[in-house]
């Protein structure tokens, strides 16, 4: 049988386990940082806004951080059905953390989210790819559920949010766990139509790459835990501590893993060139997640305290305003998609990051003439809209874009290495965005968002003026940089520079 006339029930089971997902994750999301600010007396954590704005960042970045080892730990040791499971426990019991309004138990909570999230998303990925062994079949569905996760964007803030806002934030937080309690049990429900896959590991690990690991995680503890205890013990912990600690990792992790891969001895002369050119790609996605990545912490904290959102004579909760971005995404992909094939060779890699890099600048100049005009008062919600539409235009030329390309880069034998650098650029610029946004507090609220525009309006410019080599790379096929018998892609690259 099948299900909605065309997807088996296994499809039906995966694409309802990743839209519940999605839904607690977006939806604790959209009202974490409106819970930061808020004074411990009103029931939340009474941080400052910066340091808010800086958690947020520093949370996003280790999700994706994690996803790394999720990954490794679904496909070598639990295999994807478990490494789901097991993952979907350990979101749900974060959430429900973060609905029980005692001492910490929000920044435990955080913390169990971002652990099964990263062994939840790689692992959900894997398991749909399993059942699909045609490139465009697969990819058609890989479409299907990038839309469930628009629309579990879309609703999650309206649900978290009016639960959050004018009940407690426990009470949003709360509906986030029973969201992936949904999802759980509807995988564990419809797991029986799976005929066997996803019950063991892929690449089942050996006993010697596991003591490797063990090896090293041990090391790693053993550095962490005792700077842990001495800084609590001492009285001087502080959550600055932690977020300095992930944005540190965040920020070392991606280059050092870039550079282990350039130094590979089996790539070939044409495939360190084509990842020469992919690394200003990544660097440039880093800026402009950089800039996407703060949607839910200033702006969120600015259309809460500076926007007028009374409509119909109600008021409607700021993280409302979350929803646009997704809303505009389903709007416009159509749009973007038809344009792509219009222009065709026209418009290359190169050119749909600079599009891309221009929008999000762009929207932070709208911020800052939203911040001017707006001073002590409130100003129109259109402003906002105009701001959340650019960035949603700025992720459909970047976001998709970025993947395909660093997966066109890839030599088929590192094109899941490949994958795994890219989250970990996008990590990369949400820890750059946890820190940039401390510049808020120095500076003017309207200079900030001024300055960080133009700066992403300068990258954007020297990546079109500078990035010929790039053009050159995507021109050249995938078949004819990889083939280390021929080395004209490679030698004419080098010329022309």
């Amino acid at each position: 049988m099948s299900t909605w006339s065309r997807y088996p029930r296994w499809f039906a089971t995966l694409f309802l386990t990743d839209m519940w997902e999605r839904f607690s994750f977006y939806g604790m999301q959209a009202i974490l940082v409106l819970y930061a600010v808020t004074p411990a007396e009103q029931g939340g954590l009474g941080l400052s806004v910066q340091t808010a704005a800086a958690l947020f960042g520093a949370y996003m970045a280790t999700v994706f951080l994690l996803a790394q080892p999720g990954g490794w730990i679904g496909d070598r040791i639990l295999g994807e059905r478990r490494a789901i499971m097991y993952g979907g426990c350990l979101i749900t019991a974060g959430h429900a953390c973060m609905a029980v309004p005692l001492p910490g138990s929000a920044y435990a909570g955080l913390a169990l989210i971002a652990l099964g999230t990263g062994l939840l998303k790689p692992s959900l990925s894997a398991l749909l790819s399993r059942f699909y062994g045609e490139t465009i079949r697969r990819e058609a569905a890989f479409s299907i559920f990038y839309m469930s996760i628009q629309v579990s964007a879309v609703l999650a803030p309206i649900v978290t949010g009016f639960l959050g806002e004018y009940v407690s934030w426990h009470a949003g937080f709360a509906a986030a766990a029973v969201g992936m309690a949904f999802g759980l049990v509807q995988f564990s429900a419809g797991s029986r139509h799976f005929a066997g896959k996803g019950e063991r590991p892929a690449h089942p690990a050996t006993d010697a790459e596991l003591s490797v690991v063990i090896r090293r995680t041990a090391i790693a503890a053993a550095v962490v835990v005792p700077l842990l205890c001495v800084d609590v013990v001492s009285g001087a912990f502080s959550i600055e501590h932690v977020l300095i600690a992930l944005g540190l990792v965040s920020l070392i992790a991606p280059p050092l893993c870039l550079r282990a891969l350039r130094r590979h001895p089996q790539l070939t002369a044409a495939d360190r060139t084509r990842l020469g050119a992919v690394t200003w790609l990544l660097l440039c996605s880093a800026l402009f997640w950089m800039v996407v990545s703060q949607a839910g912490s200033l702006l969120n904290l600015f259309a809460r305290d500076h926007v007028d959102r009374t409509v119909l004579g109600i008021t409607m909760p700021a993280s409302w305003l979350q929803s646009a971005t997704p809303l505009f995404l389903i709007c416009v992909a159509p749009l973007f998609a038809w344009l792509w094939l219009r222009l065709g060779d026209r418009l290359g890699v190169r050119e749909k990051f600079v599009a891309g890099m221009v929008f999000a600048g762009s929207s932070f100049g709208i911020m800052y003439g939203a911040a001017t005009v707006a001073g002590d008062g409130r100003i129109s919600v259109l402003w906002m809209i105009a701001v959340y539409f650019l960035q949603a235009c700025g992720e459909i030329a970047i976001g998709p874009v970025g993947l395909s390309a660093v997966a066109d880069a890839a030599p088929p034998a590192f094109r899941v290495r490949m994958m795994g650098l890219y989250w970990l650029f996008v990590a990369f610029g949400a820890s750059l965005g946890s820190i940039v946004v401390r510049l808020s507090a120095a500076l003017p609220q309207a200079l900030y968002y001024l300055l960080v525009g133009v700066a992403l309006l300068v990258a954007a410019g020297a990546l079109a003026l500078l990035g010929g080599r790039i053009r050159r790379v995507f021109a050249t096929g995938r078949d004819d940089a990889y083939d280390s018998t021929r080395n004209v892609p490679a030698s004419a690259i080098h010329q022309e520079d």
